[in-house]
């Protein structure tokens, strides 16, 4: 059974990484096409987001492109850790960067 705060803890992590050292897509819209592309090699979204249609498209774009998805509690300890001032819905991380040893442990614990 995979631990839903400790995967979330690493996808915020991920995103930190990334922001300082690979490169980061921030927004459902710019998220939504790094994965359409391919590109994206993880995805976060935000639980609390409302109305909660603007998130469903990730599940199965994500399932269809087997890009890691994981969900974290909020949209402003989202945007944060993307380096935002504001909230954020979604985060794809497009280039790794030093996350990419968390990204793989995400990518592994997801399967499980």
């Amino acid at each position: 059974m995979v631990d839903e705060k400790e995967l979330s803890d690493m996808a915020l992590e991920a995103v930190e990484k990334a922001k300082r050292s690979g490169k980061l897509k921030k927004g459902v819209n710019e998220a939504i096409k790094s994965v359409e592309k391919g590109a994206a090699k993880l995805v976060v979204i935000a639980k609390d987001v409302n109305p909660a249609e603007i998130i469903m498209p990730f599940k199965p774009l994500c399932a269809e492109k087997n890009i890691p998805l994981v969900k974290v509690a909020t949209k402003e300890e989202l945007g944060a850790a993307a380096g935002l001032a504001v909230g954020t819905s979604a985060v794809a991380v497009v280039a790794e960067g030093d996350a990419k040893d968390v990204i793989k442990k995400i990518a592994e614990m997801s399967k499980e």
